[in-house]
């Protein structure tokens, strides 16, 4: 997994490739736990290089969301697609996070 993140004034835009992992799902949470004890609220996630995602990685954006909307902000997943898509879908995250 390769991921990029770029901070603007009211948003932490991130760009993942590659696959979500348990090893990378950690490494992901951690280095965003510390955008959000800067104060962060709002998260985009750009997944479209992203070619699978387990559990692990799931729980992770869940988790994420669950500070942001905490700290009054939101996740916002972009460029989902192929088996990534279908596991959003299987799993009913959809409804749970604004898809883009």
């Amino acid at each position: 997994m390769v991921h990029e993140f770029y901070v603007a004034e009211d948003h932490v835009l991130v760009t993942i490739s590659g696959s979500i992992y348990v090893e990378e799902a950690a490494e992901l949470r951690a280095s965003l736990i510390g955008y959000i004890e800067k104060g962060y609220e709002t998260y985009i996630f750009d997944l479209s290089g992203v070619e699978y995602i387990d559990g692990t990685g799931l729980g992770t954006f869940i988790a994420i969301q669950k500070r942001a909307l905490q700290n009054g902000g939101s996740v916002i997943i972009k460029g989902i697609n192929g088996l990534v898509k279908e596991i959003f879908e299987l799993s009913r995250l959809t409804k749970v996070f604004e898809i883009q």
